[in-house]
C-alpha cells in the first residue's frame, strides 16, 4: 500500500523559497499521478499542482502559476514542490496525495493515500 510522507516545511521569510518533498514507501510512486494541496486554518483544502506518473505533464491552479513548480524523481520515489516568492498567505499545511484516477484533477476527492502534511509558515 502506498504511503506518502511530506517534508521540507518550516518558518520562511516573505519573499523566500522552500522545496517540499513527498517521499513514497510501501509501493512504487512511478505509476501514480501525484498532487500537492494545502490547507490553511479555517479554510478548505486547496489543490495546487499535479504531475503525471511519467512527469511529462504538470498542472497548476491559476493562483500559484509562476511561483510553484512541481517535479518528480521516480528513481528515488519522490515528488517535489518548489515554492518561490513566498507570501504570508502561503502559510498552511501542505499535503501530497496520489490520484485515484488516470488523470490529474485538483479536487481532493480525486486523491487518496494522503500524507500527514508539512507546515509552512511565512512570517518575518
Amino acid at each position: 500500500q502506498l504511503r506518502l510522507v511530506e517534508s521540507g516545511g518550516g518558518l520562511v521569510q516573505p519573499g523566500g523559497s522552500v522545496r517540499l518533498s513527498c517521499a513514497a514507501s510501501g509501493s512504487t510512486l512511478a505509476s501514480r499521478h501525484i498532487g500537492w494541496f494545502r490547507q490553511a486554518p479555517g479554510k478548505e483544502r486547496e489543490g495546487l499542482s499535479c504531475i503525471r506518473s511519467t512527469g511529462g505533464s504538470t498542472f497548476y491552479a491559476n493562483t500559484v502559476k509562476g511561483r510553484f513548480a512541481i517535479s518528480r524523481d521516480n528513481a528515488i520515489n519522490t515528488v517535489f514542490l518548489q515554492i518561490n516568492s513566498l507570501k504570508p498567505d502561503d502559510t498552511a499545511v501542505y499535503y501530497c496525495a496520489a490520484s485515484r484516477f488516470d488523470y490529474c484533477a485538483l479536487t481532493p476527492g480525486n486523491f487518496n493515500s494522503w500524507g500527514r502534511g508539512t507546515q509552512v509558515t511565512v512570517s518575518s
